[in-house]
């Protein structure tokens, strides 16, 4: 009976769980979280926005103005009427002339990512009810670099409207210039869409070129930079190589805002910086005054 008395006691009750429970400890809750997409960060100014705000806004940041960048069909959307658009060389298929390691998989990857099938759609249109050969670029397709398919669609795209006398509007979007895994082929595009243009001359008709963020290598260097017209969203970037490698090659330090829109703009490079929602109206006015 002792020994029961000074017996250790046990610290923590034991309750006997009723019938049909489970001993099982109860799991953890996750914490809720946000879906994915739903903010992004501005490039410009930092501020977090939320996506759907944007889009309200023509995808640009309602703080500081800054351009998003956007794909094809949503430019095509909000520069052309509604139900106007007519593509043109469609059936146009990239190839792998050089048999680059992972080429067709990253065309197939971009085609999935953007809807279309190669980095411009060029077709017959109406801006403020104007009939107008227009091409977009998306820059979500291989960087809306310039390929074979690329140069031979914007070469139809002036020898049909030369042919229809047409005006021409391109909206390019080119970071990387000719495309690399076609090698020469690509570079080629660049003479080509030249001549193009020289020809389209012909017809006296207008080309209005508007470069958006970026506009660079092979694509600037090439039909963006020959429009008798030349726009520039805000902001945009306009040049050959890139400033690293310009500053590198010059040994100079370069100025504030270089190869951006406004310093374009400021040197007599281009003729007009036009903010994305006033771009349908400035390029038809512009139309009507050349037509």
């Amino acid at each position: 009976m002792l020994k029961d008395l000074f017996r250790g006691r046990p610290r923590y009750a034991t309750i006997n769980p009723t019938p049909g429970e489970s001993r099982q400890e109860p799991r953890p809750v996750a914490p809720k979280e946000a879906p994915d997409g739903l903010w992004l960060k501005c490039d410009g100014c930092e501020t977090i926005l939320y996506r759907k705000e944007l889009q309200q806004h023509a995808q640009i940041c309602p703080k500081c103005g800054y351009h998003f960048r956007i794909g094809g069909w949503e430019r095509l959307e909000q520069l052309a009427d509604e139900g106007s658009f007519t593509v043109w060389e469609d059936h146009l298929a990239s190839v792998d002339p050089l048999g680059f390691p992972g080429y067709p998989e990253k065309v197939v990857q971009a085609q999935a990512r953007t809807g279309l099938s190669e980095a411009v759609i060029v077709g017959r249109a109406a801006i403020e009810e104007l009939p107008v050969a227009l091409g977009i670029f998306d820059f979500n397709f291989v960087g809306g670099s310039m390929g074979s398919v690329v140069g031979e669609r914007l070469t139809r795209l002036f020898e049909r409207a030369e042919a229809e006398r047409l005006p021409v509007v391109v909206v390019s979007a080119g970071g990387g210039g000719a495309r690399m895994q076609e090698g020469i082929l690509s570079l080629m595009q660049m003479a080509k869409t030249s001549q193009a243009v020289a020809r389209y001359r012909r017809c006296r008709m207008p080309f209005i070129s508007v470069l958006t963020d970026p506009t660079m290598g092979g694509v600037y260097a090439s039909f963006a930079s020959l429009g008798d017209v030349i726009i520039a969203e805000p902001g945009a970037r306009i040049g050959f190589a890139g400033p690293r490698i310009v500053q590198e090659t010059t040994r100079q330090v370069l100025p504030e805002g270089f190869q951006t829109a406004e310093y374009a703009l400021q040197n007599g490079m281009i003729d007009l910086v036009v903010p994305r929602p006033k771009l349908r109206e400035q390029v038809a006015q512009l139309l009507r005054l050349h037509l």
